[in-house]
């Protein structure tokens, strides 16, 4: 297994303990809209609550099965945390698709589609033995390369001050943070496990060109799903590439260049995910968060 803490800058902490927080969140006054005046940035923002419920329950399951192959007790008190904060965070992104549906933006078929994917192509198969190990350790690979993105992703919606100053939603907001915040947190742990059970550096490579092809498309579908299921835009507009482009340079959304660099590094042979984004920004967050501080009290 690599050893994260040779990676980490000198004024990052080396460990953190990590743990679910029980937060909730109220979503009765979420306008449509939680950005306001950009609904394009919106549900290009949106589609992760469609994605990480299904999403996050599969990370858990893989990582459960996973348990017996650990040696390592730090790794495993890891792993153990990590299963933790997904769980909560596919129940949190859950309550925003319930919220969605009962106002009019029904987002059940792309979501079937989205389950389907990880219960059905991604899902257990009648293997034993050795190839029922080898599919373990298939989606373990995944489960890393999936996760350096969603650590870019949480390290940017920490510095995404431009969202404040848009006036968008401060509930919505609390929800990106403290998940993304979590993200930054645990965003070594699938990468030290998938290094610890195999660490081929082929087979990770492989999953991050799967990995990162499957939610280009998924992301480009559900955006596209969502202004077209809109119920305040009723298909007048449609997702283009220029509202990316311009959203991007707001700074309301990723830019079309911090997408594209964000996933190189992961091919390097000395990668380590504690390379990028800052846990001491991610607990500073986290120490202020409404929903995670009313979790803690």
């Amino acid at each position: 297994m690599s050893d994260q803490h040779e990676h980490l800058d000198p004024g990052e902490p080396d460990r953190v303990a990590l743990h679910a927080r029980d937060v909730e969140f109220d979503w009765a006054e979420l306008p449509m809209h939680w950005i306001p005046g950009e609904p394009f940035a919106t549900h290009m923002i949106n589609v992760l609550h469609l994605l990480l419920p299904e999403g996050e329950r599969w990370f858990v399951e893989v990582f459960k099965q996973a348990l017996p192959l650990i040696r390592d007790e730090h790794l495993l008190e890891d792993v153990r945390g990590f299963i933790g904060q997904e769980a909560m965070h596919a129940e949190s992104h859950q309550g925003v698709i319930d919220h969605f549906d009962a106002h009019g933006l029904d987002t059940t078929r792309y979501v079937e589609q989205v389950t389907w994917m990880f219960r059905k192509v991604l899902g257990d198969r009648p293997y034993e033995g050795e190839r029922r190990e080898e599919w373990l350790v298939e989606r373990l690979a995944l489960v890393a390369a999936i996760e350096h993105f969603t650590a870019f992703l949480g390290q940017w919606i920490l510095d995404a001050d431009a969202l404040d100053e848009a006036g968008a939603d401060p509930t919505m907001l609390d929800l990106l943070r403290w998940h993304g915040a979590e993200e930054v947190e645990h965003r070594s742990v699938a990468y030290d496990l998938y290094m610890h059970v195999d660490g081929r550096y082929g087979r990770r490579a492989r999953a991050m060109v799967i990995a990162g092809f499957a939610l280009f498309v998924l992301w480009t579908r559900g955006v596209r799903y969502l202004m077209r299921h809109d119920p305040v835009l009723r298909g007048s507009r449609k997702a283009r590439w220029r509202d990316l482009l311009r959203s991007g340079r707001l700074g309301i959304t990723p830019s079309l260049w911090q997408l594209l660099r964000a996933f190189p590094s992961f091919f390097r042979r000395s990668y380590h995910p504690s390379q990028h984004g800052s846990t001491s920004q991610a607990i500073a967050y986290l120490a202020k968060s409404p929903a995670a501080q009313s979790a803690e009290h």
